[in-house]
């Protein structure tokens, strides 16, 4: 098996706080992917500062996901995907990993076809070239695994804070109202077609291939080392700081799309035109802004996504394959796809429907692993966290439900 990645056995909390520092921005990259710029930016630019509310809420129900999936990781020294095996027959065991692998490989499709088009509208590339140097721009990603996990956590951190100061600079340049920001932080919809939107908001936010890599990520680079409190502590810190940053951000998203849009007579349904509309309106940097953004999205989610499955696959089947060969295989749908000329944006709303299968299948095992004194001993989930990650579960199936019933019919 490959080893990306060094840990010691420690029996003492006498150990650097950054060395363990970054798994968690890995996890964050899921939450900023292109799903997310379309499902954002088009609810600012319908809705104004409505839905913003949403982007709070589902910020803090990954804060709470991601921090079970760490725990199980860093506890039991165990992966979701190898918990969830234990429990399965051969059989099943075989369906239950060809589910997780399906929706890992929607998912990717959505942040290569994400990042083909940023390329595409930056530089005006054909869709086909743009396809293949996204292939390229990955693989050069991906290389920095070889190096260790810490290297590309690294590299994934960086892209995240780029992407940060991409919107960053966007929002002061729009200058938002501030009184009508707070307003979007009441909750509230406006007919069905915004609960539908909300849902998609929620689906482009919680992600099963994130759950299964962050506890895969936990697990292989802290979970030798015996002060698990004091890296739980750790762990905490590194999803509050990346939480924070990826909910920032997509606020940001729908926080431009509300001002420059909403109550215009301007198009902004699809990630090129909202492209084009940022340019008509503020010109300057804002659509390089934008697009540059989109670019690193889909090019750091989209390698974030090749990790997945490759953890997924390990921990279900005991097999792995080396991660430039996946990266060959997931990548093929996509760039077939985008030969094909099938629209991008329709490409981000089909892949959200196969997320929104997927999810049950890992957060329902997250919560019955992490609250099993057998797995997780004095760590396991207390009666407060069980009621509140049981409710996060209802409300995100509740959700996605509803959205595939109106994508579907």
């Amino acid at each position: 098996m490959r080893q990306s990645g060094k840990s010691t056995d420690r029996s003492s909390g006498a150990f650097e706080k950054r060395h363990y520092i970054g798994p968690a921005f890995v996890a964050a990259v899921a939450y900023l992917d292109p799903g997310n710029f379309a499902t954002n930016m088009t609810a600012g630019a319908q809705y104004g500062f409505l839905l913003l509310w949403v982007i709070v809420a589902a910020n803090l129900m990954a804060v709470m996901i991601q921090t079970l999936s760490a725990k199980l990781g860093l506890v039991s020294n165990t992966s979701l995907a190898e918990v969830i095996r234990d429990e399965l027959s051969p059989v099943m065991r075989i369906l239950y990993w060809a589910q997780a692998e399906l929706v890992a490989m929607a998912t990717d499709l959505a942040e290569f076809v994400g990042a083909a088009l940023g390329f595409n509208l930056l530089f005006g590339i054909d869709l086909k070239i743009a396809a293949l140097l996204t292939a390229v721009a990955s693989f050069v990603i991906l290389g920095f695994e070889r190096k260790g996990l810490r290297h590309f956590e690294a590299v994934i951190g960086a892209l995240v804070l780029v992407i940060a100061l991409a919107f960053a600079i966007q929002v002061i340049e729009v200058k938002p109202v501030l009184r009508d920001v707070a307003g979007g932080l009441i909750p509230g919809f406006s007919g069905t077609s915004s609960i539908v939107l909300a849902a998609g908001m929620l689906g482009a936010t919680v992600m099963p291939h994130a759950i299964y890599l962050h506890s895969d990520l936990t697990k292989r680079r802290m979970g030798t080392i015996a002060d698990k409190k004091g890296l739980l502590r750790i762990q905490k810190m590194d999803i509050w700081a990346a939480m924070l940053i990826a909910g920032a951000v997509n606020g940001a998203m729908l926080v431009i799309a509300a001002t420059v849009f909403f109550g215009t007579s301007q198009q902004a349904e699809t990630l090129e035109s909202i492209f084009h509309g940022l340019g008509t309106s503020l010109g300057g940097a804002a659509p390089y802004l934008f697009g540059g953004a989109l670019l690193i999205s889909g090019l750091a989610s989209s390698s974030v996504g090749t990790m997945s499955g490759d953890s997924i696959m390990r921990g279900f089947l005991k097999m792995e394959i080396p991660i430039f060969l996946r990266r060959s295989v997931t990548m093929l749908p996509a760039i077939l796809l985008l030969l094909s000329g099938f629209d991008p944006t329709r490409a981000l709303i089909w892949s959200q429907v196969a997320l929104s299968f997927g999810i049950p299948f890992a957060l329902i095992p997250l919560i019955r692993a992490t609250s099993s004194e057998r797995i997780m001993g004095k760590y396991k989930n207390q009666p407060l966290t069980k009621g509140i990650s049981w409710t996060i579960v209802s409300i995100v199936i509740v959700f996605n439900v509803y959205l595939l019933g109106d994508l579907l019919f």
